[in-house]
């Protein structure tokens, strides 16, 4: 399972909150946090400075209270929490699956079952409503396609074509 893992495990910028007008960065990698902010001002002694970076361990960031509750600020405390499980080794290796391993492992599911999957995360949300998954869900569940419709599910889209073609005759079925 640690080859799911690469140098970097997650990464989030923003803006912070009002009134400043600064963008930060949060990065975490295998062995450390890496946190840089970029003054944003209109102010003519503020033009040209360059970004503010600080390197932390795992260890150091965790215990460093400035420092967290400038993430919690700028990200909110779920991040934060999210951060801190990363830095004391807790993955969430189900988010890092490749997408076509995901794909055969939802290919087991009800269908039912897949629209509370795409609640879990981001991730599985967008997932879940990709052209990927669709796809797979028309071929393997929808024994009238042939490969003449394929063009069509190509070009509407192969969720629509589901919904048009064959969520329909299977309501029909099942009453």
């Amino acid at each position: 399972m640690a080859s799911l893992l690469g140098e970097q495990l997650f990464q989030i910028s923003g803006q912070g909150p009002p009134p400043s007008k600064d963008f930060f960065q949060l990065v975490i990698t295998k062995n450390e946090i890496i946190w840089t902010s970029w003054k944003i001002s209109l102010r003519p002694g503020s033009r040209g400075i360059a970004p503010r970076q600080l390197k932390s361990t795992h260890h150091n960031f965790l215990h460093d209270k400035m420092l967290l509750h400038e993430v919690t600020t700028v990200f909110g405390q779920r991040i934060l929490e999210y951060t801190k499980s990363l830095c004391e080794g807790r993955f969430d290796y189900l988010e890092r699956l490749p997408d076509d391993l995901l794909l055969r492992i939802v290919s087991y599911l009800q269908l039912k079952d897949t629209t509370v999957l795409a609640q879990v995360s981001q991730r599985f949300s967008k997932f879940c409503n990709s052209e990927k998954f669709w796809e797979q869900t028309v071929r393997n569940r929808c024994a009238e396609f042939t490969s003449n419709m394929e063009g069509i599910a190509t070009a509407m889209g192969w969720r629509r074509t589901f919904f048009t073609f064959f969520h329909k005759s299977n309501n029909k079925d099942q009453q």
